[in-house]
């Protein structure tokens, strides 16, 4: 798998000019590069909510439709929430971007491969669901690219899938308490706590 890019890497990256972007994150592992990244007030960590990431940024979209929403998911919860797509696409939120990491395989509970593996093709899909900006990045070159649109709404939904390699990374485990994680997004939003 050495010609797909270093998760690490691609989410610092892909993070380093998000301006004042909110992040959404998924299960596992995308939770872990997040916050390698550097932990944030406006970054809200999903933990136990495996296939509710893209939902849970849909419904901040639709909530905060100023704010730049980036969702950071994995093939495998995104293939657990693939109706998200078809709710997405009926909604068309105007600052919606789901970046999902792909390393074909289910990290989490052990390195079995997941149905991109297979031959699914997560962004065909959210383009059959009504995404039409729905695409694979497989440089880091495209990841700056796109870390480069990520401080102001796009206009449209994205789905960005991007194809990284299944080695395991160190786990950089941010906060985890539902409740601090909420009311500390809320501090950012300049919102009462509640």
């Amino acid at each position: 798998m050495s010609d797909r890019l270093d998760r690490r890497q691609a989410v610092a990256r892909l993070l380093a000019q998000r301006g004042g972007c909110l992040v959404v994150t998924g299960l596992g592992a995308p939770t872990y590069d997040v916050a390698a990244a550097g932990d944030d007030d406006r970054n809200f960590y999903l933990w136990g909510a495996m296939g509710g990431a893209a939902m849970v940024g849909l419904g901040l979209a639709l909530a905060q439709p100023e704010k730049s929403i980036v969702v950071v998911t994995g093939d495998g919860e995104m293939l657990m929430g693939l109706g998200a797509f078809a709710t997405i696409g009926a909604q068309q939120p105007q600052n919606l971007t789901i970046v999902v990491l792909d390393n074909r395989a289910y990290g989490e509970t052990g390195g079995q491969p997941s149905h991109t593996a297979l031959g699914a093709d997560l962004a065909a899909i959210a383009r059959g669901s009504g995404v039409a900006e729905a695409m694979h990045v497989t440089t880091l070159a495209e990841i700056d690219a796109l870390a480069a649109t990520l401080a102001a709404p796009a206009g449209n939904p994205r789905v960005i899938v991007v194809a990284i390699d299944a080695a395991d990374q160190p786990r950089v485990i941010p906060e985890r308490d539902g409740a601090v994680l909420k009311t500390r997004l809320r501090a950012a939003l300049g919102l009462p706590a509640m």
